[in-house]
């Protein structure tokens, strides 16, 4: 076995990683740690879901392996010390969610502004229907400027809408702020300011429980807050008081921790605070994007010649780009034409 997936592929990369090596699909793997450790024991790659951790242990279960890849992006669910110890390659599809994740947020911020659609969709009647607003001519804060940013940015533009934002790993004299057309401020400034808080910072253990009191006590009045990042980002107890006293009108959050609202934590149960698992790259266009891009990935890993060679004739660019092509219509950048370029590579 040269592959050992858990984490499964698209059927076109599957089928263009299957004509050049020995290919196993195992996804039950992933709940069952024992197993895991006995088929491993062959692969010189392996693609794993986000919950499966890489430890020391697990490595010295597999003496042949040469790279572990992930469909998603975390910090924190690989040894990545032991990988380079042990020379082994750590690889994460970290553009392909970039789009689907900056549309997940534009998505949530216009379901927290027009809530009463929800309603209405319920059956509800319009006098029973919550007064909506608009987007446009509001002010959103990017609080964090990842790569998520950089596509968010433009959209809410395009929308009409103000964009302040603040990162503490960006000066806010970096020529990326204008680029971006976003007006850096202070993080009590964004907060003040703000009609709505976009999150999308870029998780480091020091930066746990960052979002505070002493932070959240800055935000407007009836704030919208909807975030990808990690729920570590917030001191719990600072949110569920900030969710009750109205400073935070709503807040949706993307794969928080499970344990993040569960019982026992002070924001059980709050009504106004809205969890998804992981929506934001859940999508057709991400999965294809890192399904190719891990492809590609794992064939330079085990035949680095023949992929230099393979280079040369066949430009899969368009596969780990995370943008659109030149016409500027995301539809013309489909699946078919995806399966077409992989089609002419492996002839």
């Amino acid at each position: 076995m040269d592959v050992l997936l858990v984490d499964p592929l698209v059927p076109e990369a599957l089928a263009w990683l299957q004509d050049r090596y020995q290919v196993v699909y195992q996804p039950e793997l992933a709940d069952d740690p024992a197993q895991l450790r006995q088929a491993i024991a062959e692969a010189k790659a392996i693609v794993l879901p986000p919950h499966v951790i890489v430890s020391q242990d697990l490595l010295e279960q597999a003496p042949k392996l040469m790279m572990v890849a992930r469909m998603q992006i975390s910090s924190d669910n690989t040894d990545l010390e032991a990988c380079s110890r042990r020379g082994v390659r750590v690889l994460q599809a970290r553009s392909a969610t970039v789009r689907s994740n900056a549309e997940y947020l534009l998505y949530g911020l216009l379901m927290l502004y027009r809530r009463g659609m929800v309603s209405a969709l319920l059956g509800r009647k319009l006098g029973q229907v919550r007064m909506g607003r608009e987007l446009a001519g509001s002010t959103v804060g990017l609080l964090g400027l990842a790569p998520v940013a950089h596509t968010l940015a433009p959209m809410l533009r395009s929308l009409g809408v103000r964009v302040l934002g603040y990162d503490p790993a960006v000066h806010h004299a970096a020529e990326l702020w204008d680029k971006l057309g976003v007006e850096p401020v202070p993080i009590n400034e964004l907060l003040e300011r703000s009609d709505a808080i976009t999150l999308q910072m870029v998780y480091a253990s020091r930066f746990k429980g960052w979002i505070n009191e002493r932070v959240l006590n800055h935000c407007k009045h009836g704030q919208l807050w909807v975030g990808v990042s990690r729920s570590a980002l917030f001191d719990q107890e600072a949110l569920a008081l900030a969710l009750c006293d109205g400073r935070i009108d709503a807040c949706l959050l993307d794969g928080a921790n499970p344990q993040f609202a569960a019982v026992g934590s002070p924001l059980h149960g709050i009504p106004n605070l809205h969890l998804t698992p992981r929506l934001g790259s859940h999508t057709r266009e991400a999965k294809l994007r890192a399904s190719w891009y891990l492809a590609r990935r794992i064939h330079e890993t085990l035949s680095p010649d023949e992929a230099r060679r393979d280079a040369a004739n066949s430009d899969f660019s368009a596969l780990d780009s995370t943008g659109f092509p030149e016409s500027g219509d995301p539809q013309a950048a489909t699946p078919s034409q995806w399966a077409a370029l992989a089609s002419l590579d492996r002839d």
